[in-house]
């Protein structure tokens, strides 16, 4: 039997079209594989790629996630070359061994594998996130008995933090790894009386990950310090650090935040995960007429380009995203940020330090005497930053920055309450976008299903109709949540004319909204809500991050 090309089999599940594989294959480098360049485009889930590998290759598919394993076999195969492969052992038949394996047409590591075990390899096909979740819970055990019994017998605890492999190095790394296996967002290692709970934040929820015993809290939290540089003999004041390493053969990088608590030093590790940086403005999720408007108003000469919303609602992702639109060798751009999360290439970022007394407005004064044409500042925080900001804008310069608020409207007042007069406000703002992060429903487990009564009324007060919601039952692929991954909704506010002659008379948030409206401005609730309606997240997860609106 000829064996299907994957490219035909994903069409005639239709989980592909011709133009987009058409398109793909134009556009990849010859020695990518298909299925990893769709799955990095977003295009398909692993899950689904998987299912269509197995009816190619007549290879049986293994969840992992509640996989009967025997720990002995573990030794069988060394970690480092199970984690380099992305292979797990499953089961012992005879002289036959079963693996999981990312890629079961990789005939070299089979071979190796015979070569390395003597025994007679059978590949089934696994997903990338389950065997690393595998190798790491399974290979890992081990390191933490070792941990508990060389507790007492190590009397040179300085040595063993910098030793790469002693158990409480060995345990923070493992730590690390997991949290990025698991696409965490942040690790908060959190000192309780008689505990330290390590709980990770994925898809902005954060879950309880595991708990450590007391007597490793002191070890865990110099390891952390040594790694990022931080005083380990001050344990009474907050410090911050950045670490900067590979997990799993990916560049990560980590800012590292301590504060002293009754049981200790509480730690928050922030994940950046320099690999998937999302500079793409097409893939942030705007809405189309959102991005029309937010595309017109970044392409202006001059004026303020304001992002609004809570910490950790993506405002960095959007004006990163919008900086990598603008750059080109005809613009000088120059950033002012605290901190400096990505690295852009071709673009001037500054870090601020208010140590050496280089804040943002300081930054931004010795800015403008560097010839620029787009600025941005990470943050306006005090009328010092936006009078400056105000008067780059009117010197014909663009800037972007965020603003703390929680819609488009509020940060508009929001400027005024720090002190800066109407007119500046009206002369300089060109629009507001307000974003929020609400979680997507899982690809792999999505159901269609009837909307409830109070969705109904909460879409017809908004002039929506909706025929059928989404919702994800839970799989191993999501962790049984329902949702995997995170989409921004949007509010973009283009202050024009009427809107600045309101301002300037010194007129309330609601006219600003009502002619907002007329404008037909797509709130917050409302990209909300026909998100919801795609079928791409769900009522709840609007209403956790935007309050309804009478």
């Amino acid at each position: 039997m000829k064996r299907k090309r994957l490219g035909d089999l994903l069409i005639e599940h239709g989980l592909l079209t011709d133009e987009q594989l058409m398109k793909v294959l134009n556009d990849k480098p010859r020695e990518e594989k298909l299925g990893d360049v769709l799955l990095q485009q977003g295009i398909i889930t692993e899950q689904q790629l998987l299912e269509v590998l197995e009816m190619q290759l007549g290879i049986p598919q293994v969840q992992l996630y509640h996989f009967p394993f025997d720990p002995k076999l573990f030794n069988l195969i060394p970690k480092d070359v199970a984690k380099r492969n992305l292979i797990v052992p499953l089961k012992v038949e005879g002289d036959k061994l079963f693996v999981a394996m990312k890629d079961p047409m990789d005939f070299i590591t089979i071979d190796d594998l015979r070569l390395i075990t003597g025994f007679h390899i059978i590949p089934a096909i696994a997903s990338r996130e389950d065997i690393l979740k595998t190798i790491n819970k399974y290979y890992e055990e081990e390191s933490f008995d070792d941990f508990l019994s060389e507790q007492a017998v190590s009397p040179d605890k300085q040595d063993e933090l910098m030793d790469i492999d002693a158990p409480i190095v060995r345990l923070v790394n493992q730590i690390l790894s997991t949290a990025v296996t698991q696409k965490a967002s942040d690790i908060h290692f959190d000192p309780q009386e008689t505990r330290l709970l390590v709980r990770f934040r994925i898809d902005g929820v954060l879950h309880d990950e595991r708990t450590l015993p007391k007597l490793m809290q002191g070890m865990v939290t110099a390891r952390v310090k040594i790694m990022s540089k931080l005083d380990i003999t001050e344990s009474r004041v907050p410090q911050d650090g950045r670490i900067k390493t590979n997990v799993d053969f990916r560049p990560i990088d980590l800012r590292v935040s301590t504060l002293p608590t009754v049981f200790g030093e509480k730690i928050v590790m922030r994940i950046l995960d320099l690999s998937n940086n999302l500079t793409d403005i097409t893939r942030l999720g705007f809405h189309e007429k959102n991005m029309e408007r937010f595309m017109q108003e970044i392409a202006k000469p001059n004026g303020i380009v304001l992002i609004s919303g809570p910490t950790g609602s993506g405002k960095s992702s959007t004006l990163y995203a919008a900086l990598n639109h603008l750059n080109n060798e005809e613009v000088n751009v120059i950033t002012v940020e605290d901190p400096v999360e990505y690295q852009l290439a071709g673009i001037n970022q500054i870090q601020v330090n208010s140590n050496v007394g280089l804040t943002f407005a300081a930054g931004l004064r010795s800015i403008l005497r560097q010839d620029p044409d787009i600025v941005m500042v990470g943050e306006i925080r005090d009328k010092e930053t936006v009078e400056i900001a105000i008067r780059a804008s009117l010197t014909g310069h663009l800037v972007l920055s965020t603003i703390h608020t929680n819609d488009s409207i509020a940060s508009v007042t929001r400027l005024m309450d720090m002190g800066v007069e109407p007119f500046l406000v009206t002369s300089s703002i060109n629009a507001v976008v307000a974003q929020r992060l609400v979680r997507r429903v899982c690809r792999d487990c999505r159901e269609k299903q009837e909307p409830t009564i109070r969705e109904i009324d909460i879409f017809s007060k908004r002039g929506l109709e909706v025929q059928t919601i989404s919702r994800g039952k839970g799989c191993p692929s999501c962790g049984m949540s329902g949702y995997r991954g995170r989409m921004a909704i949007h509010e973009v506010l283009v202050v024009d004319d009427k809107i600045k002659s309101v301002i300037n008379r010194g007129g309330t948030a609601a006219e600003i909204r009502e002619i907002a409206q007329q404008n037909d401005t797509i709130f917050l609730l409302d990209d909300g809500l026909m998100k919801v309606r795609d079928g791409l997240t769900t009522t709840e997860e609007i209403l956790r991050v935007v309050a309804l609106q009478d």
